[in-house]
């Protein structure tokens, strides 16, 4: 009986350890089948995982390239907005100077006409009937004395300066002899030193001594002609009577024409001195004249007319 137990218990435990041997025999079989196809799976993974890198790696390369053509294209914009906005703020400073220069030349424009029937009765007793054998190009050749202001600036050389000295000689020939000549420039610089605060004689070696100097007489000018008849009148007026100031030149820089025919009015205040004035306008390279010249035909304009004389503007064709 024991036996037969014994027998029984020994079956059953070699089938308890077949299944296990079996059980261990599977799952490492299994094992071997993995690793087997790991190393497959793995070389395709790490080959995707390369292509995406790569493909990743270009899309950025594209990113940074396009970010640098839209940089380099907003700098583009950037540099055109500033050389708009710098031509914007040219042109209205242009404009702005343009309408300052129009409104300027419409105030002494009005100025002049509402002086003007006044200074008519003023100007009656030294404006009296001329005849026309005493006119140059409108203006009276009346005087015992001669003193010519020229403009001898650049622009005057480079524009008028030929056809200043025609008109100065047309000058000249309308006064047959006079008792006096003198010229200086803007500035009050003589032509001649040695007659400072007097006369040249007026003789034909005198009248071509002027005309000959004159081709290359070019000391400093600042372009306006104050300077010049102011001397002229300060050194003149008081020794001197019946005497006549020939203004010729293009521009007028000073700060006021106010106050230089304020200025010119306390001096010659008995108007014992006629001024008359030539005017050479020039245009710029757009063809337009210069806010300055217009300044100089509104200032002769008023200072002929309040000091009995006549102001008379050329063209290039004169």
């Amino acid at each position: 009986m024991s036996r037969r137990r014994r027998r029984a218990t020994e079956a059953t435990s070699l089938s308890f350890l077949d299944a296990i041997c079996c059980g261990f025999g599977a799952v490492i079989l299994l094992l071997v089948i993995v690793k087997v196809r790991e190393p497959g799976l793995l070389e395709g993974a790490a080959a995707e995982l390369i292509q995406s890198v790569k493909h990743l790696t270009a899309v950025q390369a594209d990113l940074e390239n396009e970010d640098a053509q839209v940089h380099d294209e907003l700098a583009r914009i950037e540099r055109e907005l500033q050389l708009a906005s710098a031509r914007e703020a040219s042109v209205r400073r242009q404009l702005e100077q343009q309408i300052s220069a129009l409104g300027e030349v419409a105030a002494q424009e009005e100025f002049a006409r509402a002086l003007r029937e006044t200074l008519s009765k003023r100007m009656a007793p030294l404006t009296g009937p001329f005849e026309s054998s005493s006119l140059v190009g409108g203006i009276p050749a009346d005087s015992r004395y001669i003193i010519f202001v020229i403009d001898t600036s650049g622009s005057m050389h480079r524009f008028s300066w030929r056809l200043m000295l025609r008109k100065l000689t047309e000058i000249l020939e309308a006064y047959p002899k006079v008792d006096g000549i003198q010229v200086m420039n803007d500035m009050g610089k003589y032509m001649f030193s040695s007659f400072a605060g007097g006369w040249i004689p007026d003789t034909p070696n005198g009248r071509r001594l002027i005309i000959d100097y004159l081709q290359t007489w070019a000391p400093f000018s600042n372009s306006s002609p104050v300077e010049g008849i102011t001397q002229a009148i300060e050194t003149y007026a008081r020794r001197y009577h019946d005497i006549s100031i020939y203004v010729l030149g293009d521009e007028f820089t000073g700060p006021s024409i106010q106050d230089v025919v304020d200025t010119v009015d306390r001096l010659n205040r008995d108007h014992s001195i006629r001024i008359h004035g030539v005017g050479f306008p020039f245009e710029s390279e757009d063809g337009d004249l210069y806010h300055t010249v217009h300044r100089f035909s509104t200032l002769m304009r008023v200072l002929c007319q309040r000091n009995g004389g006549a102001f008379v503007a050329l063209g290039a064709e004169s």
